[in-house]
């Protein structure tokens, strides 16, 4: 088998910042032909998108997708609601975990598979700020060791 190409478009660095993440999965999205086309040049923003379940749907909030410069009145708002696709059984996870105290949904990434555009979600528990110290203490440390890592291979 060919292994699958798969061309990042957003990241969400903040999330794993905020958030631990608990489970991932992968969710297909509607969109719109332009959007598409934006999302190929590589403008989109997914740092302030969160995701809800209603009426047994998932929909992202949220989510910027800047409009396309060529794309003039078949353009949609870059703002608007969008309709994740998902199994119902995965909705019904994802909702059963939800209703337990402290859990949201988040997208992680958005990217192309196989021609398709795919959003990883993760359901994530708020941290506490002390538990973003810690991790801020951590990175400072390992990026400490690394440079003197390097410091000792030049000489």
């Amino acid at each position: 088998m060919a292994k699958e190409a798969m061309k990042l478009v957003a990241n969400n660095k903040k999330a794993y910042h905020d958030f631990f993440i608990e489970e991932k999965c992968e969710a297909g999205i509607v969109l719109h032909g332009t959007e598409v086309k934006s999302l190929r040049l590589g403008k989109c923003s997914i740092k302030e998108a969160f995701i809800r379940i209603e009426n047994a749907e998932a929909w992202v909030y949220g989510m910027n997708i800047s409009p396309y410069e060529k794309g003039n009145i078949f353009n949609k708002d870059p703002l608007r609601v969008r309709k994740l696709l998902l199994h119902k059984d995965e909705i019904h996870k994802l909702a059963g975990k939800m209703a337990e105290k402290g859990f949201t949904l988040v997208p992680l990434q958005v990217y192309f598979k196989n021609g398709k555009v795919k959003v990883e979600i993760g359901l994530a528990r708020g941290k506490k700020l002390y538990d973003k110290r810690q991790d801020i203490a951590k990175k400072d440390a390992r990026r400490e060791t690394e440079r003197q890592f390097k410091v000792k291979n030049l000489y």
